[in-house]
């Protein structure tokens, strides 16, 4: 009988684990080893933020499984029949001779594994800036669960009145809630113009506000220049000021480590990850990598990329097992498909960007439909802001973002379906949803905004960007903003140097608006507004414009 193949796995978070149980599956005869360099295994990384803010009550429920057993090495021994070595650090891989060097933690004792096949799936690493001081206590990561440990025995002690976290992509902002909930002073420090770079910048625009409604104070366009403190930290200095801080969270990112893949002499991408092919394969044809460790395909522009998320990790260690096991399984790359929860905001997006797909030079076409996320009579009807990107030529969907209340995530899974299939945004327009007024309107919010889009692409619609519009506010610019709700909407909230007259009343009175100046209509979403200027344009009318988005995507002051 043929000896059971070797499998080394190194890295036993998410991938790693992935992998080995695929293996056993479909090679229960193997030798499966998975080298961990941490004591835990196969933690909820994503889950961290949640166990920071107490959602998540124990340790343990980021260990386990559904049912509530704990990942560690003897279930892995027991139940997978996978030999964990965890508090083991892989020091080495020889290539020729199909062995990596593992040093015990524990003991310092050194050893060779024999493998036929190898997996690397050796994550990410937290980016820790170079910034004066940043090693003082009180400043964490948060990458682990030791971290989350850190962090929540310093909030126990009632010691974190002022945190800053420094940056603003998922991370921190996640972290955000967690801290405030904690009864903290959040402020976060992000160098880029806007939070969540993975949105455009006026929907990251309406998260910040969103969270400024919270009391986070939200500093963008600002570096870090400075830690201080005698041994614990007590201010963070910052190009805009100095700020106090019993805490400081690090949020700028993660990088691939590749450290034993490079010294392997394995293929590095351009990304800065571990090359793969679509089998995972690495430029060593026995060497396999997955999870934060390598670079994936972006599936529209067909570019490398390194877009780090637990769900990319766990199918590519099953490509990769399903490979190693003689299969055929391809893992042909991602869109960026993201979701996080902001306090009570859903914000996802998939897919490109609009300022992406302007650099790449596409023709861009964008639709903004806000609305309720359901039948709007129903008690539990909550708003949804829902812009989509489209193609001009082709037709074809790019990507699309939510932002809000109500259920943006569902929405953004049917665009990155709509995206892999290359389907535009006619089809998209006539997909067959589900419907009941308990989970949906009629119209379905991404039908809606696809319908939008049409309307532009075919010329029956023409829109302005809210940031255009205030561009020409502030420049004064001689221009008709018409507001067509109704005078009690008005009195509400509107916006400056508008212009009041109700949709119902636009025909009796349309003398009242100049024909040879630029006219911008707006209501709530803007509907009333398409309205309007279909009316404006009947009566010949030149230069009648929509904003896009309407008042309830109006990402600057309002007037109240």
């Amino acid at each position: 009988m043929p000896e059971p193949a070797k499998i080394v796995i190194i890295g036993g978070v998410a991938a790693g684990p992935k992998t080995a149980s695929k293996v056993i599956r479909l090679m229960p005869d193997a030798e499966v080893t998975v080298v961990e360099k941490g004591k835990l295994l196969s933690y909820a990384g994503c889950g961290l933020p949640y166990y920071v803010s107490g959602v998540v009550k124990e340790q343990k429920e980021l260990l386990a499984t559904p049912v509530g057993v704990v990942r560690d090495p003897v279930f892995f021994r027991k139940v997978k029949n996978v030999h964990v070595l965890n508090e083991t650090e892989a020091l080495e891989i020889d290539r020729p001779g199909k062995r990596v060097r593992v040093r015990a933690l524990t003991d310092g004792k050194e050893s060779w594994l024999d493998y036929d096949k190898l997996v690397l799936a050796t994550g990410g690493t937290p980016v820790v800036p170079p910034i004066p001081h940043v090693d003082l206590e009180g400043i964490f990561s948060l990458h682990g669960v030791h971290d989350a440990e850190g962090i929540r025995a310093v909030l126990a002690q009632g010691k974190a009145k002022d945190v800053v976290i420094v940056g603003g992509g998922l991370i921190g902002v996640e972290t955000t809630e967690a801290l405030v909930e904690a009864g903290c002073r959040v402020t976060i420090v992000e160098m880029l113009p806007q939070v969540l770079n993975v949105l455009d910048w006026h929907m990251a625009r309406l998260v910040e506000k969103h969270m400024e409604s919270h009391g986070v104070k939200v500093l963008t366009g600002s570096r870090v220049l400075s830690f201080q403190g005698e041994g614990q930290v007590s201010a963070v200095v910052t190009e805009q000021g100095t700020l106090p801080a019993d805490m400081v969270v690090l949020a700028v990112g993660v990088r691939p480590n590749v450290t034993l893949a490079r010294s392997a002499g394995l293929e590095i991408g351009s990304t800065g990850a571990i090359k793969v092919d679509d089998h995972m394969r690495t430029s060593d044809p026995d060497v396999y990598a997955a999870g934060d460790c390598v670079e994936s395909v972006d599936l529209v522009t067909g570019r490398p990329c390194f877009i780090p998320l637990g769900s990319t990790a766990n199918k590519q260690g099953r490509v990769a097992a399903m490979n190693i096991c003689g299969g055929d399984d391809v893992f042909p790359g991602v869109l960026g498909s993201t979701v996080c929860k902001v306090f009570d905001y859903c914000v996802a997006r998939t897919g490109l960007t609009e300022t992406a797909a302007r650099q790449l030079g596409y023709e861009v076409t964008t639709a903004m439909a806000p609305g309720p996320d359901r039948a709007h009579y129903m008690p539990d009807a909550a708003s949804l802001l829902l812009k989509l990107i489209v193609d001009g030529k082709t037709r074809r969907l790019l990507g699309a973002q939510a932002v809000g209340p109500g259920a943006g995530d569902k929405r953004i899974d049917v665009a990155a379906m709509a995206i892999t299939a290359g389907m535009t945004v006619d089809q998209l327009a006539n997909a067959d949803f589900c419907y009941a007024p308990p989970y949906a309107p009629a119209m379905d919010n991404i039908i809606t905004a696809a319908n939008v889009a049409r309307n532009k692409l075919d010329g029956k619609m023409v829109g302005v960007s809210s940031q255009e519009v205030h561009q020409r506010m502030e420049a004064t610019d001689d221009f008709v903003l018409l507001d067509v709700r109704s005078p009690a909407e008005y009195e509400e909230v509107s916006l400056p140097d508008s212009v009041l007259i109700p949709l119902g009343a636009l025909r009796e009175r349309i003398s009242e608006l100049p024909k040879n100046k630029n006219i911008v209509t707006f209501c709530k979403v803007s509907l009333r507004g398409y309205e309007a200027a279909l009316i404006l344009k009947a009566a010949q009318f030149q230069n009648v414009r929509v904003m896009d988005g309407g008042i309830a995507m109006w990402p600057y002051e309002k007037a109240t």
